[in-house]
């Protein structure tokens, strides 16, 4: 039996799922919004916002024309190939040769080739940045932590070079609370360690703790290294720019704490606190670091040392597919409850299988049972969550956990959402449309309403 033969036998047809589960009625489903007010930069100003927050930065102690290393992830943040383009710009305009290096870990599995197609697939080429790419798996031991004589490691090409500029979204982390979670110093730290770097404090944190760990090496690296400081994003609920700002090395941390303050007020979040159902289009590596944000559904595979958030409260999850840009990275997966057979198409196992060693995140990636349509699979969600009517289910459907401006709704939800004034009811439900199985309608935030 070949690969694909085998991962088409896991799918259970919709037939079987329907004998074993009966006649269960499913909920109509209508349109809602959430009803935020934000304040984006433009995108024509995107480029200049970003030139000005590099150009704020301590430059004095690099040498003319010396080399500045640029790092950047592999997570789908809003316009990045303009802030990268623009702090490339900036630095050359300076006098300075910059050049970006993947600051990612392991992801693109743990290969130079496969960072460097990821930054190609988040649209950071060479000729869109004009710079060049320096993709490396190489990695230089600059120091040891002084309690535990842990090896911290950075990526080869960056400590060759005269300055580091890391540049990332300062956000909420999916695996744990701290001071700093997810941004510039998990980036020096786990990013910019590469793979032996990223496993080196998953491993360490079982013990340590990556929010008591991080801080500790983001100093050390601070003190080791030519970091001149880091360029950091925030982004509001609809997923569009909303701060660029240089950060300096003096009160690095302290600064990055603040802006991540400000990060947990406008990250977007589910309407709602307790689900019966939540259905999900796709999950990848670019939505978040474990496919789908923890943050948003209260599910954390990885846990060590950390409880799950209290809420939402969501009896089931059932997750459709990837997302392209995940390169078949299913990191997150063992969150749902049951999955749609499209990813088993999609998925690359060791492409997964690496992250999940990486990361010390076995739970992670766990197959959930796997249906062959979307009608087996709310099916199967519904029918194990005890008696239900399709009245007052609470099911809801989002296209991922950062797209979560319009979601489908339940009637028990839709007649919630008319009460309150964060939320706007954009279509009344309707019987749920099918096509040999699967959803007819699209991902709720392709629907074609005007904001």
């Amino acid at each position: 039996m070949d690969a694909n033969s085998a991962r088409s036998s896991l799918a259970v047809p919709e037939e079987s799922i329907r004998k074993a589960c009966g006649d269960t009625p499913l909920p109509e489903l209508g349109l809602i919004e959430q009803v935020w007010e934000t304040d984006p930069i433009a995108r024509e100003a995107i480029g200049e916002r970003a030139a000005d927050a590099f150009g704020s930065l301590p430059l004095d102690d690099v040498p003319e024309g010396g080399e500045i290393a640029l790092g950047v992830g592999s997570r789908g943040i809003a316009n990045l190939s303009r802030i990268v383009a623009g702090v490339v710009a900036e630095a050359q305009d300076l006098g300075y040769e910059p050049f970006v290096f993947p600051a990612m870990g392991s992801h693109g599995g743990a290969t130079g080739e496969g960072q460097r197609e990821m930054l190609a697939e988040l649209g950071v080429t060479e000729s869109a940045i004009g710079c060049e790419i320096r993709s490396s798996m190489e990695v230089t031991e600059v120091g040891r932590t002084a309690d535990r004589d842990v090896p911290v490691v950075a990526d080869a090409n960056a400590v060759a070079a005269d300055a580091i500029v890391p540049i990332n979204r300062v956000k909420p982390h999916t695996d744990f609370d701290g001071t700093v979670e997810s941004g510039l110093s998990k980036m020096l730290v786990i990013g910019m360690g590469k793979q032996r770097g990223a496993k080196i404090a998953h491993d360490w944190a079982v013990d340590w703790s990556l929010r008591n760990m991080i801080p500790e090496i983001t100093e050390q690296l601070l003190a080791e290294l030519p970091v001149v400081g880091g360029v950091a994003i925030l982004e509001d609920q609809r997923d569009d720019t909303t701060l660029i700002e240089g950060v300096p090395p003096e009160g690095f941390l302290d600064r990055e704490a603040e802006l991540l303050e400000t990060a947990y007020d406008i990250m977007p979040t589910l309407p709602f606190s307790e689900l019966d159902v939540l259905v999900l289009d796709r999950q990848g590596k670019d939505i978040s670091g474990q496919g789908m944000d923890t943050n948003v559904i209260g599910r954390r595979p990885f846990a060590i040392q950390e409880p799950e958030p209290d809420l939402p409260d969501i009896k089931r999850i059932y997750t459709r597919g990837l997302t392209g840009t995940t390169h078949g990275n299913a990191m997150g997966m063992g969150s749902a409850d049951f999955v749609h057979a499209n990813l088993l198409e999609e998925i690359e196992m060791p492409t997964t299988l690496i992250n999940a060693l990486t990361a010390s995140t076995t739970r992670g990636v766990r197959l959930p049972p796997a249906v062959e349509t979307d009608r087996a699979g709310l099916v199967a969600a519904m029918s194990t969550i005890g008696i239900v009517d399709p009245t007052t289910v609470r099911v809801l459907r989002a296209a991922d956990t950062m797209h979560l401006h319009r979601l489908y709704a339940s009637t028990a939800l839709v007649e919630e959402a008319r009460d309150r004034d964060d939320l706007r009811v954009l279509e009344e439900p309707s019987p749920i449309r099918f096509e040999a199985g699967d959803f007819a309608t699209p991902s709720p935030h392709e629907t074609g309403h005007d904001d």
